[in-house]
């Protein structure tokens, strides 16, 4: 039996191009693409045609299954069969409505591109002719497929001649999916939790605040807590507001008390009385405890920088105790770079870096590792003296206590950075 190669086109090669009868009558001209994503979402289910009946624009939809399978890019296309009304087209995806022009976020790149082009390829039937089915292999998301739409109108082969001048640039259309039946009508790449997992959260933040608004939030609200939590406090401030603003407030309190105190608290400080109030009534009281009191401070002040997320264990701590409480720290331990110790009434006593805590015998007392210096800051320091003692003590973290000489909070280099770039 002669065997049948597939065929490759694409959207654009196929967008406008006529359709004709057996008897080479006029059927109308390609428009659109259909594709009934709950049958099959890997294939076009049929060739939306325009026409003119009557005086009057109407659409009919032509199975793929009655086309005779096209021998060459050039030339109309055959029809082997009766054309179907075309009717509740929002119950298909249709490729160049719902796909070109549109952001879809390219997971490996870690950014957000524009659909230019979608790749097809005609699959043979089991007899010489027959078409067995359009599959969707790609889309084309660089210079080539903008190459394409550009010169739409030429002859294919010397559009194909321009476009093949450049690197291919596509993603699988295995990885593209609707993000929601929405009004929309926006798309995304499939991205499972596991590979999102893997990107850092201000690549994920990065993503979020390239894509429209909404597609903004239909990724945003298919995050995971964590996940979003993590993203959340790397987008600037205008951002977090309006992500946070479409969420009930279930949703943002449950996100907000993945995130670190301090940062929680910027975000709710950015929100109207009446939002922030209600997202702090749906979170855990010790969470909730934790943020109102931040909320009191200046955002410029030393308190209003600080977390409270901080380890700390007492004055006579030895290094197995010290391990043992980092084991169970509750906060991000990725912001661990030193361990206090508190004396009497809960008093900052010393600091020992974590390094220097590892590498000791675990018998040994942390208030052995001290180097004697203890710098702090009181909570309403000014941002900019902070900055001061940053840069003066080469400091990774810095308390900052209460009238008591208790900790409150700590700062992290983190925060006085994003504080000096905000300024």
């Amino acid at each position: 039996m002669l065997e049948v190669q597939t065929i490759s086109t694409s959207a654009s090669a196929l967008l406008g191009r006529s359709v004709v009868d057996s008897a080479g009558r006029p059927v109308g001209r390609v428009v659109e693409f259909a594709v009934d994503v709950r049958l099959d979402g890997a294939h076009v289910s049929g060739l939306v045609l325009g026409r003119r009946r009557n005086g009057k624009k109407e659409r009919v939809l032509l199975p793929v299954g009655r086309i005779v399978l096209p021998d060459s890019e050039a030339g109309p296309l055959r029809a082997s069969g009766a054309t179907e009304t075309f009717v509740q087209p929002n119950e298909f995806l249709l490729l160049d409505y719902d796909l070109l022009d549109q952001q879809i976020i390219d997971v490996d790149g870690r950014k957000v591109v524009r659909v230019n082009d979608v790749n097809l390829v005609w699959e043979p039937g089991a007899h010489a002719g027959e078409t067995a089915g359009l599959r969707i292999e790609e889309v084309e998301v660089g210079t080539r497929g903008a190459t394409r739409r550009l010169f739409k109108g030429l002859p294919v082969t010397v559009v194909e001649g321009i476009a093949e001048r450049f690197a291919a640039r596509a993603i699988p259309w295995g990885c593209v999916d609707l993000i929601e039946r929405d009004p929309a009508r926006r798309v995304r790449l499939k991205i499972g939790q596991e590979r999102l997992a893997k990107l850092h959260p201000s690549d994920i933040a990065d993503i979020l605040e390239d894509l429209a608004p909404a597609e903004r939030e239909a990724v945003f609200s298919s995050l995971d807590e964590e996940t979003a939590a993590e993203a959340l406090e790397e987008i600037e401030p205008k951002l977090q507001k309006a992500l946070l603003e479409n969420l009930d407030s279930e949703r943002a309190a449950e996100i907000l008390e993945e995130m670190d105190p301090g940062a929680a608290a910027d975000a709710l400080s950015e929100l109207s009385d009446e939002q922030s109030d209600a997202i702090l009534e749906e979170m855990e009281p010790e969470e909730r405890q934790d943020i109102e009191d931040l909320l009191e401070f200046s955002p410029n002040s030393a308190a209003g920088l600080m977390t409270t997320d901080y380890l700390s264990v007492p004055l006579e701590a030895t290094v197995f105790d010290g391990v043992q409480a980092l084991r169970s720290f509750e906060g991000d331990p990725d912001n661990v770079t030193e361990i206090y110790l508190t004396g009497e009434g809960e008093k900052l006593a010393g600091v020992v870096t974590l390094p220097r805590m590892l590498l000791a015998p675990s018998d040994e007392l942390l208030k052995s590792l001290t180097d004697g210096h203890k710098v702090s800051c009181t909570l309403h320091a000014r941002d900019k003296d902070v900055a001061v003692l940053f840069d003066k003590y080469n400091l990774r973290s810095l308390p900052v206590l209460d009238v008591h000489g208790c900790i409150a909070g700590v700062i992290h280099a983190e925060q006085v950075i994003a504080q000096l770039l905000a300024e």
